[in-house]
């Protein structure tokens, strides 16, 4: 690219070469981080025998002064000054004079405090372990078309302290679950990705094709079908942390890719797994965050139990007045009507139905909130709810009024389980493309005896939006998914990311 930035930088790779250094280095030995040495900065800064450190990162600023020079050094703890003296260095300087910002480099030195009192290396050795061709962007805080930040990603990472900390508490979130779900005696395993039959969830897969057994694919919409298998085969308690995917829209709690843990639990009922999802996400929240509650928005959450439960035709009665329960598809409609409820394309009475719940309940659900006892026509994998067949044994967990988390006491009876397929059949004939398909191998390992069950699935991208009191999905997915570039909207990006230094600098 015909850049006058670039091509400086470009030429640069010349200059070190000349010097007897590759720009692109195969090793370095690191001694110390940057937030290892802030934190035993008192001790190392006065010890009797000056402490040798070997750090390495990115050079985000750089300040020079005649014959010595200031920078800092970002690595992946924090950011530490550094301080360059053409007497120390000798011939080295030539070195520090050649680094640009966003260069990767590796100090060898010792540590002092700056009249200001900034603990900071004193540097006797520099060494070039990455040269960067692009200047990191000046004005990336500014941005103005976010999409640029979600797109390149790395740059978003670097320039972005809060953004590196979205991303690691993300990381302590996920690591809580899979150490409560490992303590309690569940199992870690692993579904396809790619699936003959997609099932488990109501939504449209994306489909391929594999030439070897010349069969039709389908990359899979949820893995709950291949975990209750496994409760078949006698795994009496598993989990799975699983990238998901389904062919839809984007919006700001939507990806096409996304993360769900589903764990099954043999001889549970959803009563059991309520009381156990209330203990698990309590348990990944205070060990992410420290403590036991945390702001949303405009919101303050706290987890502290026993949450909040509510059933659903219940929280339907308190918005709109009316026991809907027996109600028919036109009734809900009129109601709809009444409460200016767009139905959208909803066709039939359980799309209606949970139309009208999403627009008058779900936005009110702030603290934790579970939601019993689901429509029998939209939980086709659900045990029917003893003593009311009308309802099945489902909840929702609803925070700050979004979805988080789905549970059923599973259907294990193969009978009403076919059943139940033949009807969302049905569905699919009349238009629902998104209905249940059949899959005959599951009804197979159902006639073979499941004992009964309770599974719930978590919606991991959300529970970090609220960890991270982030307000689309985006801000927690390190590569979410963007419509392609064109070449001209590429060129434009590059041209105004390089014009400077980077905002940390």
């Amino acid at each position: 690219m015909s850049n006058e930035l670039i091509r400086i930088r470009r030429q640069k790779v010349d200059e070190w070469r000349a010097l007897g250094v590759e720009p692109w280095a195969y090793h370095y030995s690191v001694t110390h981080r940057a937030a290892d040495i802030l934190a035993d900065a008192e001790a190392m800064v006065n010890a009797t025998v000056p402490v040798g450190v070997a750090v390495a990162g990115r050079l985000v600023a750089k300040r020079g002064h005649g014959k010595t020079c200031f920078g800092h050094l970002l690595d992946a703890t924090g950011k530490i000054q550094l301080y360059f003296r053409k007497d120390d260095l000798g011939d080295i300087f030539q070195r520090v004079e050649l680094l640009d910002v966003g260069d990767m480099i590796g100090v060898e030195g010792y540590l002092f405090r700056t009249k200001t009192g900034e603990t900071t290396v004193h540097v006797r050795s520099v060494d070039l372990l990455a040269k960067s061709l692009r200047p990191l962007p000046e004005k990336w805080h500014g941005l103005k078309d976010i999409e640029t930040r979600f797109r390149q990603r790395y740059v978003d990472l670097i320039v972005h302290e809060e953004v590196r900390e979205i991303f690691r508490l993300r990381a302590r979130f996920i690591s809580a679950m899979r150490r409560w779900l490992d303590e309690h005696g569940f199992l870690e395993v692993d579904t396809p990705t790619l699936q003959p039959v997609y099932g488990g969830a109501f939504a449209t897969p994306f489909t391929t094709h594999h030439e070897a057994l010349d069969v039709t694919l389908y990359l899979r919409i949820s893995n709950e079908l291949y975990l209750k298998r496994l409760i078949v085969g006698g795994l009496e308690r598993v989990y799975e942390i699983a990238r998901d995917f389904r062919n839809e829209g984007i919006d700001r709690t939507h990806n096409p890719e996304f993360s769900l843990l589903e764990f099954y639990q043999a001889y549970a009922d959803y009563q059991v797994i309520r009381e156990e999802a209330e203990e698990l996400l309590g348990y990944a929240f205070e060990k992410a965050l420290g403590k036991n509650d945390f702001t949303y928005g405009d919101h303050k959450i706290k987890l502290d139990r026993p949450w909040k439960t509510g059933t659903y035709f219940g929280l339907l009665e308190v918005a709109t007045g009316l026991d809907l329960l027996g109600a028919d598809e036109a009734k809900l409609r009129e109601v709809a009507r009444a409460h200016h409820v767009d139905m959208g394309g909803a066709k039939g009475y359980g799309k209606v139905v949970d139309t009208l719940f999403s627009d008058l309940v779900q936005p009110k659900l702030i603290q934790p909130t579970f939601v019993l006892d689901y429509p029998f026509e939209i939980s086709p994998l659900a045990k029917r709810k003893r003593g009311e067949p009308r309802l099945v044994e489902r909840f929702e967990l609803f925070i700050a009024g979004m979805e988080v988390a789905n549970c059923f006491s599973e259907q294990n009876d193969p009978l009403e389980q076919e059943a139940q397929f033949d009807l969302q059949a049905e569905f699919r004939d009349k238009g629902d493309l998104e209905a249940q398909v059949k899959d005959m191998d599951y009804l197979r390992a159902l006639q073979y005896g499941m004992p009964p069950t309770g599974g719930i699935g978590f919606g991991v991208d959300r529970l970090i939006m609220l960890l991270t009191d982030s307000h689309n999905i985006r801000d927690v997915l390190l590569f979410p998914h963007l419509r392609p570039e064109t070449p001209e909207e590429a060129v434009t990006a590059e041209t105004e990311s390089e014009t400077g230094t980077p905002a940390d600098s």
